[in-house]
């Protein structure tokens, strides 16, 4: 029997004594400790041009209403890819004695590839054509972070 067949047998067989899954009460489920939480990366594309169908005049709009006049910051073409990992998440005590919090890991790497926008206007009309030009933006790097963003409840 080779290693991969050998594995699969125990995978089966732990799946048969591991038994059925039942709901657990508020009691039962604080009990429940789980090490590290969990943890996900991420590769996200924007309006990556080498795509089928991919659009070539694409707009984020943020609108403002002041003095009655509604006016537009206007992203032309935001585009580019980030690949980020290690993202946690998990549950902790904390050290006051106070509770339970979420604990939110920042990802320990982050790739950013041609991440920007070809131009920022000022418009009166989100649709109207880009005849301004405040800047454009593109990042290309990486990031390392460490460290944790709590969130818990008084």
């Amino acid at each position: 029997m080779t290693g991969t067949a050998a594995a699969l047998l125990w995978l089966a067989a732990a799946s048969a004594s591991a038994g059925s899954l039942r709901a657990l009460d508020d009691q039962e489920l604080a009990q429940v400790t789980a090490q590290d939480g969990i943890s996900f990366a991420a590769h996200i594309s924007l309006n990556d041009p080498t795509l089928v169908g991919a659009v070539s005049d694409s707009r984020l709009s943020l609108g403002f209403n002041g003095d009655g006049q509604n006016r537009y910051i206007v992203f032309k073409n935001v585009r580019g890819k980030v690949d980020m990992f290690a993202v946690s998440l998990g549950v902790q005590t904390r050290s006051d004695g106070g509770g339970d919090y979420i604990a939110i890991g920042l990802p320990g790497f982050v790739r950013y590839t041609n991440l920007g926008f070809e131009s920022l206007s000022v418009q009166n009309d989100p649709l109207a054509p880009v005849t301004g030009n405040l800047g454009s933006l593109n990042i290309n790097g990486t990031v390392s972070l460490q460290g944790q963003v709590r969130l818990w409840s008084h």
